[in-house]
């Protein structure tokens, strides 16, 4: 990469300071909070992620999994967290700027 271009984003060639593509993507974001029964009837509260672009799962989930005190791991396009958290995680979505409409809690 050329020496003016580092700090640019590929994607909306802006510099990286001013970058808008995790935004825009938070925007388009289609999310379920869904509650899962595992093994031994724990539960397990699971964020899926349709048509995911943009940020990175991992720095969302270590977040999420930070403000529920609780475990958790990334599967594909969803984060799972130990334990039944729905609501928290909604409100943990909508501080991190994605939209009320956007998110569904089943």
């Amino acid at each position: 990469m050329p020496k003016d271009l580092v700090g640019i984003c590929p994607k909306c060639s802006l510099p990286i300071e001013l970058c808008v593509c995790e935004s825009l993507a938070q925007e388009d974001q289609k999310i379920t909070i869904t509650i899962d029964k595992r093994k031994w009837g724990k539960l397990t509260s699971v964020v899926n992620f349709s048509n995911f672009q943009g940020a990175n799962l991992k720095k969302i989930a270590k977040k999420a999994k930070s403000f529920c005190a609780s475990g958790g791991t990334v599967k594909g396009n969803s984060i799972e967290i130990q334990g039944d958290h729905r609501k928290k995680l909604k409100q943990f979505l909508l501080k991190l700027g994605y939209a009320e409409e956007n998110i569904e809690i089943i």
